[in-house]
């Protein structure tokens, strides 16, 4: 069994992009705690796992149905109605391009303007994306490879 044939069932998660225009980066996104658990979810994966998933090798059906299934919502929203999960889900999450992830507020947001030395809010967009068991590999992947993750991703 490929990737393929899983990330068509898989369940999709949507994220809000803060883009600068000019400079082609994104500053952080506006998440919820369904991508943040997900985040997580596919962060903790064992190392073997992780290369098995990237490197694309045959794994034994059960293994990776149960990998889908937990990493692309199901386990964790059996979680989440038990209380679990790795945050709690009335707060919104910032998660900056690097995968650091802190709850959001409009403080933190401004912040972020003058840490990034955003001189002209026009230069800024807000860009949704969808994130599915493919982005999430992307994601798992440029987190190996760079620090600049959701730009690599989303914005390539």
């Amino acid at each position: 069994m490929d990737l393929a044939s899983y990330s068509a069932s898989s369940s999709i998660v949507s994220l809000k992009l803060l883009v600068n225009k000019k400079a082609q980066k994104v500053l952080f996104a506006e998440a919820n705690k369904e991508f943040v658990d997900f985040l997580f979810n596919i962060l903790s994966l064992p190392v073997g796992t992780v290369i098995n998933l990237l490197t694309e090798h045959p794994m034994c059906k059960g293994r990776m149905s149960y990998i889908l299934s937990y990493v692309t919502g199901d386990g964790a929203a059996k979680l989440a109605g038990e209380g679990g999960g790795f945050v709690k889900g009335v707060v919104t999450y910032m998660v900056m391009d690097d995968l650091e992830v802190k709850p959001m507020s409009t403080i933190s947001s401004i912040t972020m303007f003058n840490m990034f030395n955003v001189k002209k809010i026009g230069d800024l967009e807000e860009k949704v994306v969808s994130l599915g068991m493919k982005e999430g590999l992307m994601l798992l992947k440029a987190s190996f490879e760079c620090k600049n993750v959701l730009t690599t991703v989303f914005l390539a």
